[in-house]
């Protein structure tokens, strides 16, 4: 397939096979796909509908150059912090050295890749204390941080949409953060207003390795059924755990082998 041949694939084929892409290729990602991303980005759900986000797409090579150097530096952190944590539990000694390596990968050439997408967002607006009811009025400081609790609520589902609608392009992208330990390096350099907050850096391009499969912890250790503590189970078995007598029919789709 060459890049301009876009795949086509099911929502659930995406949700499925969208690996997060550490390694992307220099070429240049086109115009109308950053576009048609970025509309994807628009059609998620927000907090109200206040629909406050903001996307700004870094093309310029100065610019994804000196974005790289900030990126590089705040990821000095992180990369302490993943080594005093240690390896978590669900991962393998290979898996986990694989997720370092990419990790490492990203955290020296952010710079390089074509595209870089940083999703932002206004900060929420909240009445005057004087204009609500006395009994809200009263615990105005519990609203306004309720209003700070659920931000992300407002600008992480136009994320997934990015992450999806690249990987229903054949673009390479992954959520990442580090750079939020330097943000306001990041906000001087592509003057950012001071009360704008940038939730990730995404690059965003032609992928070097292939998309999924996933490897996920399975259901009944993460879901639980009306209460905290009982495992969820319908009858599935992971495929993580290789357990017998049921196999994929298509990403996402579990059927009962014969």
């Amino acid at each position: 397939m060459t890049q301009m041949e876009l795949p086509d694939i099911g929502l659930f084929e995406a949700i499925y096979s969208a690996r997060s892409i550490r390694r992307l290729k220099p070429d240049p990602v086109p115009k109308e796909l950053i576009t048609r991303i970025l509309d994807a980005a628009i059609r998620a759900p927000s907090g109200g509908n206040a629909q406050s986000w903001a996307f700004v797409v870094v093309r310029d090579r100065e610019l994804r150059r000196q974005l790289g150097v900030i990126y590089r530096k705040a990821s000095d952190i992180a990369e302490a912090v993943y080594a005093a944590r240690g390896r978590p539990p669900h991962l393998t000694e290979r898996q986990y050295a694989r997720f370092m390596a990419a990790g490492r990968h990203l955290w020296d050439h952010m710079g390089e890749a074509p595209v870089l997408l940083l999703p932002c967002s206004h900060p929420p607006i909240l009445p005057p204390r004087e204009a609500l009811p006395p009994d809200i009025a009263a615990s105005w400081e519990e609203e306004a941080a309720y209003a700070e609790r659920i931000r992300g609520a407002s600008i992480y589902p136009a994320v997934q949409n990015i992450i999806l609608a690249c990987r229903g392009l054949g673009l390479g992208t992954v959520i990442t953060t580090n750079h939020i330990r330097c943000e306001n390096e990041v906000k001087a350099l592509l003057g950012i207003p001071e009360d704008v907050f940038t939730w990730a850096l995404m690059p965003v391009g032609w992928p070097i390795d292939k998309f999924g499969p996933l490897t996920r912890r399975p259901l009944t250790e993460v879901a639980h059924a009306d209460r905290w503590g009982t495992a969820w189970s319908d009858g599935r078995q992971s495929r993580e755990r290789g357990v017998s007598g049921w196999h994929y029919n298509e990403p996402g789709i579990v059927v009962r082998s014969a």
